[in-house]
């Protein structure tokens, strides 16, 4: 459990240094199938060394302490028995997208691994009810990420070290849409056909484990 606990840290302080969350964002792995450990109620860049982490069920209530939208996390969990890990962020590209309403379409290779498209919840809400969640995470659909209006993203991966990379790769996908909208290019740019994409969104060559050396260098427990 400590490992996972380590690891765990490891994404917070990653996704902090790298401008994928602030004040606000939480990141988790799973346990089994009937729990998953989240990070400290705390802003993920300031998470430290050794800090406890906290099991949650994956059907339950939240324990005292946990963030109210860890509830999207139990939502991905019990529909995925794939899922490994998951995300919720606010990179700048994506609270901007989110806010606007729009869905990024596949135009880079990092754009692929979000096939068909991300979800969009259009709702300016918290999601603190297990309602809400529910029905947020229903327009996820198949995709593994999610832009939440006004509010950022949620992505799962199969491991909490793929789900990094893919808020990373959410990230740029939204800065690429945006910049395809300040070119007055989005209509007419071109998009990647889903036979395409299917072989783009390779795992092969330690794409997401390069991402992951990237994101978490020089981080103090890395090598403990």
């Amino acid at each position: 459990m400590e490992d996972l606990a380590r690891t765990v840290r490891i994404a917070a302080r990653a996704l902090g240094r790298a401008g994928l969350v602030h004040a606000y964002g939480h990141c988790s792995a799973r346990i089994d199938q009937d729990s998953f450990l989240v990070c400290p109620a705390r802003p993920m860049a300031q998470v430290a060394v050794g800090e406890a982490c906290t099991v949650v069920p994956v059907d339950g209530p939240l324990p005292e302490g946990v963030l109210g939208e860890v509830r999207l996390h139990q939502q991905i969990y019990a529909r995925r028995p794939e899922a490994g890990g998951v995300i919720r962020f606010m990179g700048p590209s994506v609270m901007a997208l989110a806010a606007l309403g729009v869905v990024p379409k596949m135009r880079h290779g990092f754009g692929t691994y979000f096939a068909p498209a991300p979800g969009l919840w259009d709702d300016i809400q918290l999601l603190r009810d297990d309602a809400g969640a529910a029905a947020a995470i229903d327009t996820m659909g198949d995709s593994a990420g999610l832009l939440m209006r006004g509010n950022g993203a949620v992505v799962a991966g199969a491991s909490l070290q793929e789900a990094t990379g893919l808020a990373f790769y959410l990230e740029d996908m939204c800065r690429i849409e945006l910049a395809a909208l300040a070119a007055g290019l989005a209509e007419t740019a071109p998009v990647i056909p889903p036979d395409q994409a299917a072989r783009r969104a390779t795992r092969a060559g330690r794409i997401f484990e390069r991402m992951w050396d990237h994101l978490t260098a020089g981080d103090p427990e890395l090598d403990s």
